[in-house]
């Protein structure tokens, strides 16, 4: 079992920044691919983006530019730096984790991750 445990979500204003993390404890974390993901209101949950074991990052198309996935190892923590935010940008974002990288590349496999959080709020204010 995996537990991953998401924090840095808020109200923000607009061209504002936040870093979201995702704090991972039970197994050993360098194991692990990690990914993130959102649900807007109203809207079905989106991949934003992903980080292999050894550190290759992907992206959705949207966050290309805006965001940027990370992970340090050594403290079993995933993040998430979210630059520019837009209103549109508000969405519960969860994080999760899976060995295997290609259940975060492929859409149509998401749902077979093993592992996810609770999520943080995120608010983007015009």
């Amino acid at each position: 079992q995996v537990q991953l445990v998401e924090s840095g979500g808020g109200l923000v204003q607009a061209g504002g920044s936040l870093r979201l993390s995702c704090a991972a404890s039970g197994r050993t974390f360098e194991n692990y691919a990690v990914g993130w993901f959102r649900r807007a209101p109203g809207k079905e949950r989106e991949y934003v983006a992903s980080i292999s074991l050894n550190s290759n990052t992907y992206y959705a198309d949207f966050a290309k530019g805006r965001f940027t996935i990370s992970r340090d190892n050594a403290k079993s923590t995933a993040y998430l730096e979210i630059d520019s935010l837009k209103p549109e940008d508000t969405a519960v974002y969860y994080c999760a984790a899976d060995p295997n990288l290609l259940l975060f590349l492929n859409g149509r496999r998401n749902y077979d991750i093993n592992y996810w959080g609770q999520g943080t709020q995120v608010t983007v204010s015009s």
